[in-house]
C-alpha cells in the first residue's frame, strides 16, 4: 500500500536563502528615491515576509506606498542579475535537505513567499532549483501573510489535505500563516526574526540535518 503524500512548505528569505544584504540595499535605494531617512536593520528584518505594500506601509505610512515598491524592486532586480547567485545564498545544508526530501516518493516541496514570481523565479533559475518544487505561492496573487490563502492554494496543487501538510519558516508572519492555515509550523533560527519569537513553533530548527526527523515526528 502507498503511503500518504505529504507536504512541506517553505518561506524563502531567511529560511531556504539569507537575502537580506540585498533586501536592505534596495530599501536604503527606495527611501534614499523618495528622499527620506532609511529605516533601521531591525525594522527591515522585522517585516521581510510581509508583501511589499504591507511592508511599506508599516516602515512609512505617510509616504507614496507605490513608488517605494516600484523602486524597491527595480534595485532588487538589478542585484539579482548583477549578482546571479550570490545575491541571495542558500543557507548552508538547504539544497542537501531539499534533495533528500524530495527524494522520498511520497514527499512534496511547495514554496510560499512574500516575493513576487519574478523575484521567486529568477532565484530558483540562479540556483538551479527548476523542478523541486510542485507549488510555488507568491505575492502577486495571494493577500499577503500572514493570511493563509498561500497555503490553502499550495495544498490544493498538491492534493492533501492540512494533516499532510507544514510549514517551514522563519519570522511570525510564517508562523501565524500556518496557525491560520491549521498545519503545523517548523521554525528556524538562522532567519530573520528571534527564535524566541516563533513560540508556536512545533520545534524550531538550528540546522537543516534536524529537518528530516522534525517532519517525521509531525507524521509519525
Amino acid at each position: 500500500m502507498s503511503k500518504p503524500l505529504r507536504l512541506v512548505i517553505f518561506d524563502v528569505d531567511g529560511t531556504l536563502v539569507d537575502s537580506q544584504g540585498d533586501i536592505l540595499a534596495s530599501m536604503e535605494a527606495a527611501f534614499d528615491a523618495a528622499g527620506l531617512a532609511a529605516p533601521t536593520r531591525e525594522d527591515v528584518l522585522d517585516i521581510v515576509g510581509l508583501s511589499l505594500p504591507q511592508a511599506m506601509q508599516r516602515l512609512a505610512p505617510e509616504a507614496d506606498n507605490a513608488a517605494l515598491v516600484q523602486t524597491y524592486k527595480d534595485s532588487y532586480a538589478r542585484l539579482r542579475v548583477e549578482k546571479g547567485a550570490t545575491s541571495s545564498p542558500l543557507y548552508p545544508g538547504a539544497r542537501e535537505a531539499l534533495e533528500r526530501l524530495q527524494a522520498v516518493p511520497e514527499m512534496l516541496l511547495g514554496v510560499a513567499t512574500g516575493k513576487s514570481k519574478r523575484g521567486l523565479d529568477g532565484l530558483i533559475e540562479a540556483h538551479g532549483l527548476q523542478g523541486m518544487f510542485v507549488t510555488r505561492q507568491v505575492a502577486d496573487f495571494h493577500p499577503s501573510k500572514p493570511h493563509p490563502s498561500m497555503i490553502h492554494q499550495a495544498m490544493a496543487d498538491a492534493g492533501v489535505e492540512a494533516d499532510s501538510a507544514v510549514m517551514v519558516g522563519d519570522t511570525i508572519y510564517d508562523m501565524e500563516m500556518a496557525s491560520a492555515a491549521g498545519i503545523p509550523f517548523l521554525g528556524v533560527s538562522w532567519g530573520y526574526h528571534a527564535a524566541e519569537r516563533l513560540s508556536d513553533a512545533r520545534v524550531v530548527l538550528d540546522d537543516f540535518s534536524q529537518l528530516d526527523a522534525a517532519c517525521a515526528a509531525i507524521w509519525s
